[in-house]
């Protein structure tokens, strides 16, 4: 397989290239290259976001292009129209957040979905982005477009900082302040396992919407951080805390406690998705602690601090209000 990838080397779009690398495909990135690829990918230099940045691209041909863009759609309409003719199937990376707010629990991809134009360019909201993005590629591929909604990615390279930073606070040992309940069904798909599921499913040509996250209760927050807990070997004693006491103090899921909703509409729209239709596919996830056992043994090979996107805040709660809230 001849992989054309868009992006290529940060997180999902490297462990796409690696994934294809070690299945023996022949890949090659367009990216900026302001990082290195993996070893054995071959690199195309452009910048989507200016004029000529697809000029690299206006010859060859591929079996398969993955699109990883988060941004303005123009970029991604531009290179569907480039492409068409030339490649045998296209896969963008979306999201489920293209979602219509709030969405009913167990929502499949038929629920209603975010306004959006393929043609909005400059700083464009997150969720207007990737429908964008989609609908870009239905006008120039219609059904034969496969638009992956993924929900929450963990897992090696991550660079939101979310599961690194359970690891790390754990890491450090005493009180760890851990949001309840404590079985609070979990959604989220290893990155690994949303590499592998897309080039499958690009060698199967399928198209159209997919919810790409764990079945919802995969894992739930209490085994999630007690696999933390036995793969840094730490002595962390996990308090767990109800929901309005930790909301009460002004302490923001999500964000301060990366991960965690407590239930409700926001935990419903992330959490609770349909993903029978992917299941049906070939889409299978791996248990949560090998997810957190390997992204741990990656943070230690890299020094213990994850990288960051630039176009994302930081995560993870103040230790002196964690402190405080134990102790209150």
């Amino acid at each position: 397989m001849r992989l054309l990838l868009l992006g290529g080397t940060r997180f999902v779009g490297r462990v796409i290239a690696e994934e294809a690398s070690a299945r023996g495909w022949e890949v090659t990135a367009l990216n900026r290259g302001t990082q290195p690829a993996p070893e054995g990918v071959r690199v195309l230099k452009g910048d989507r976001t200016t004029e000529d940045g697809l000029a690299a691209l206006g010859t060859g041909e591929w079996d398969a292009v993955v699109d990883t863009w988060s941004w303005a759609p123009a970029a991604v309409r531009d290179s569907a129209r480039l492409l068409n003719g030339r490649v045998g199937h296209y896969a963008y990376v979306s999201s489920r957040s293209v979602y219509d707010y709030p969405l009913a629990a167990g929502a499949g991809e038929a629920a209603p979905v975010v306004a959006s134009s393929p043609d909005l360019t400059g700083e464009v909201p997150y969720a207007e982005a990737k429908r964008g993005a989609e609908l870009a590629l239905e006008a120039e591929y219609g059904g034969r477009a496969l638009l992956a909604r993924a929900g929450l990615i963990i897992g090696p390279h991550e660079n939101i900082g979310r599961l690194p930073w359970w690891l790390n606070r754990i890491a450090e040992g005493g009180p760890v302040l851990a949001p309840g309940p404590r079985d609070l069904a979990l959604q989220y798909i290893d990155v690994r396992d949303l590499a592998a599921w897309i080039l499958d499913a690009a060698v199967a040509r399928l198209g159209g919407p997919y919810n790409l996250v764990s079945p919802s209760g995969h894992a739930t927050t209490g085994e999630l951080l007690e696999a933390c807990v036995r793969a840094t070997g730490s002595d962390a004693e996990l308090r767990w805390t109800d929901p309005e006491r930790i909301l009460a103090a002004g302490i923001e899921p999500w964000t301060e406690l990366p991960v965690w909703l407590p239930p409700g509409e926001l935990y419903d729209f992330l959490h609770t998705g349909l993903v029978e239709r992917a299941l049906g596919a070939g889409l299978r996830c791996r248990p949560v602690a090998e997810t957190v056992e390997d992204t741990w043994a990656w943070l230690r090979s890299i020094g213990g601090s994850a990288p960051q996107r630039a176009d994302r805040a930081g995560v993870g709660l103040d230790r002196e209000r964690e402190a405080a809230l134990l102790k209150g």
